[in-house]
């Protein structure tokens, strides 16, 4: 397990912007899966957006594609997801999740299954229309 940190979330307006930050106590160089998750209140917990450490690859589900985009720095350790055109239906507590993986493949099925042995704190984004 890693220990992650992640930032504070906010609010903003319909079409606004935020960005989340989560610091893994790791070296990302190193193949890790780091993945953002969201839970909404009377909602299960759906995956948002994930990446595969060592290349630097991303995935996203369709609803943020094109609005969200994650990115990790080696240098500070950290994952970040900057989310655009943020809708009312984005309103929900996100959490990044890390996991040791062998490869991208590895990484796919972890963040499909939300197996992670390590998981942040949450973050609060509510998006007001």
């Amino acid at each position: 397990q890693v220990h992650l940190v992640q930032s504070e979330g906010g609010s903003v307006q319909a079409g606004g912007s935020l960005k989340l930050s989560c610091t893994v106590y790791a070296d990302i160089a190193d193949k890790y899966c780091v993945g953002w998750f969201r839970q909404a209140p009377g909602k299960e917990r759906e995956k948002v957006a994930r990446i595969y450490t060592y290349t630097g690859a991303p995935a996203y589900i369709d609803s943020v594609e094109g609005r969200f985009t994650i990115s990790r720095d080696v240098a500070t350790s950290t994952v970040n997801l900057q989310m655009n055109n943020l809708k009312p239906e984005d309103t929900a507590k996100y959490y990044c999740a890390a996991k040791l993986v062998s490869q991208i493949g590895a990484c796919q099925i972890a963040w499909s299954r939300g197996d992670f042995p390590s998981w942040g704190l949450g973050s609060q984004v509510t998006v007001s229309s």
